[in-house]
């Protein structure tokens, strides 16, 4: 309990520390507040920009240049649209700019496209990020017979100081050079009822605004038809189409594209068959807008596809941990999409949304440090359902904690001990842990280590040695391979014998039957060869020292004097010819045993 109020202290005191920076921060940005708060006052101040008065007409930046110019030709006043060219002033100089208004609308009817205001530059200085002069910004293309060209706005000084975006020379030459062509060249003008013509409504005539409706709805219906053409055909020629999966994916895909599709052929539809610049520009930001709509629909869709389907393939398994994560994520990617959604959508009608992104990004990085231990909690979660190292109801081992797992949760795991204790251990520590899982071994380890006396004789570790491996080839719930009994070595105060094999159990109480068996039947062995196990004690001989024989030593020297007189002595190694005299002579399996029986006396041969 004192660590979680530890904890919780914790969390508090960085979240107080984090809102009051981010205050002092905003509070510091303030230039009437920063003057009144004592040294806070900057030692020199940076020159400020220069600022120009407004430009009556709005050419200060591209956008509203463009803007300014399709208000004017909207309102048929061509002497105000003529000021967004670059010409010199002058009478003559005057109708040359009305006439170049009038023929960029007719260019633009028929074959030119501009491109939506939210895709135009709102600073002064234009888009650096392209790949023009910094004087010079396109705005839009116009497509002919021989060649396209780009429609350029040329930064330039105004008379009262300050840039003034306009047409450019460039664009001109290229409007004089098509100004042979005729607004009524265009297919709608053509077919257009005369009375529709009579009647404008916010720049357009009645004709091209029931043209453009009806565009529209027949551009969704082609669509339509054309996407469920596709929904007919795939499944038939592709088998796999008919099943999940990929049936729920082409039905994501089916309304996105759907909408692109038909915002695309709205699109080129429009521009063909003569719709009006005016109309074109007005629907242009709703044409963004449908298309971003598409997309996040699709990243929608998508994401409750896959949640639905891990959902259901998890449910199927059991894994109600697993069900919850995905159910998380699929919430996690909503969100997200919305987020997204919302900041695109307004960076694509035109709104600042700088200010905002810089808010989000601070409060985005409180809550990631104020909940970062949440955030490694919920990866650890995600670690466990992905990897599985464990399942609920399996035995583990955790760090120092063993026991059955009951509950894989979003912040943490449960596990019932040996003691029946419940505890709980964050996942971000869980995933992090070495974590041992009996409940996956398909057979148990059988190892006791046999202690004898040291009484026991030779022949009595022989019995036992056979007797015992006797046991384990012929127990069924044994494996025959490995089946290992082995003198292993003399104890401080015991003879150990190995014994090394598995058991074919399914449950650990199966292995405890087994293991109680094999321990009795290894009790009565031990009691018929006449032995007994060892205890950890110690025996004192008391004894008259007879001391060393005078025989054995005398025959030794002997031994070591002829070895000296012939050169024979083998120190301090060997001779190689000498082992090779007595190279594997002696016999192995030992004599009496029933191995050397069946491969005969004698030494054994010589592999090489």
């Amino acid at each position: 309990m004192n660590r979680l109020l530890r904890k919780n202290y914790i969390f508090k005191s960085r979240f107080l520390l984090l809102f009051s920076l981010t205050f002092i921060l905003q509070l510091g940005s303030l230039p009437e507040l920063r003057a009144q708060i004592p040294g806070t006052q900057p030692e020199a101040e940076e020159p400020a920009e220069p600022e120009w008065p407004d430009d009556a007409l709005g050419r200060r930046t591209p956008r509203s240049a463009v803007a300014g110019f399709f208000s004017a030709v909207a309102e048929k006043d061509y002497a105000t649209a003529g000021e967004y060219f670059k010409v010199s002033e002058g009478e003559a100089e005057d109708a040359l700019s009305e006439e170049l208004a009038r023929q960029l609308e007719i260019l633009l009817n028929q074959r030119g496209q501009i491109m939506p205001y939210s895709w135009l530059s709102n600073n002064t200085e234009g888009r650096l990020d392209d790949d023009l002069p910094n004087h010079l910004d396109r705005v839009g293309t116009v497509t002919t017979s021989r060649e396209d060209f780009d429609l350029l706005l040329e930064k330039v000084e105004g008379p009262e100081g300050g840039p003034l975006w306009l047409f450019s020379d460039q664009t001109i030459q290229y409007i004089q050079e098509l100004s042979t062509l005729e607004d009524d060249l265009l297919l709608l003008h053509r077919i257009m009822p005369p009375v529709l013509e009579q009647y404008e409504l916010w720049g357009a005539t009645v004709g091209q605004w029931l043209a453009i409706l009806l565009l529209a709805a027949f551009s969704y219906a082609v669509a339509w038809l054309i996407i469920q053409f596709f929904l007919y055909i795939i499944p038939l020629a592709w088998r796999r189409a008919r099943t999940e999966p990929t049936a729920g994916v082409l039905k994501a895909f089916a309304l996105p594209v759907k909408l692109y599709l038909a915002v695309w052929l709205f699109v080129m539809l429009s521009k063909e068959i003569g719709i009006s610049i005016i109309l074109r520009q007005r629907f242009s930001g709703i044409t963004v807008v449908i298309g971003l709509l598409a997309f996040l629909i699709l990243l929608w869709r998508l994401s409750e596809f896959l949640g639905t389907f891990s959902t259901n393939r998890m449910s199927s398994r059991g894994n109600i941990s697993g069900v919850s994560v995905a159910l998380f994520l699929k919430r996690a990617a909503k969100i997200a999409i919305v987020v997204f959604g919302i900041i695109a959508i307004l960076g694509a009608i035109g709104v600042d949304i700088t200010t905002g992104l810089a808010a989000l990004g601070i409060g985005g990085l409180a809550l990631a440090l104020g909940a970062q231990k949440t955030i490694e909690n919920f990866v650890g979660s995600v670690t466990l359902i992905t990897d599985q190292p464990i399942r609920v109801g399996d035995f583990c081992k955790v760090g120092d904690t063993m026991g059955t797992v009951e509950k894989i949760g979003m912040r943490s795991t449960r596990i019932r001990t040996l003691d029946r204790t419940l505890v709980t251990i964050p996942n971000g520590e869980f995933s992090s842990s070495r974590i041992e899982n009996y409940a996956h071994r398909d057979r148990f380890w059988f190892h006791p280590i046999i202690a004898l006396r040291y009484e026991t004789t030779p022949d009595q570790i022989r019995f036992l040695l056979v007797e015992l491996r006797a046991i384990l080839y012929a127990h069924p719930m044994v494996t025959s391979d490995p089946a290992r009994v082995r003198f292993i070595n003399l104890g401080a105060d015991s003879i150990n014998l190995e014994i090394f094999t598995y058991v074919k159990a399914s449950t650990f109480d199966e292995f405890l039957e087994v293991k109680e068996d094999l321990l009795l039947r290894i009790m009565d062995v031990v009691g018929e060869s006449g032995t007994g196990f060892a205890f950890p004690s110690q025996t004192i001989y008391f004894g008259k020292d007879t001391g060393l024989s005078k025989e054995k030593s005398k025959t030794a020297e002997e031994k070591v004097r002829e070895w000296k007189q012939k050169g024979e002595l083998q120190l301090p190694r060997f001779d190689p010819e000498h082992i090779k005299e007595i190279e594997d002579k002696i016999p192995y399996p030992p004599e009496g045993s029933a191995e050397q029986k069946q491969k005969g006396s004698g030494p054994a041969p010589n592999p090489q």
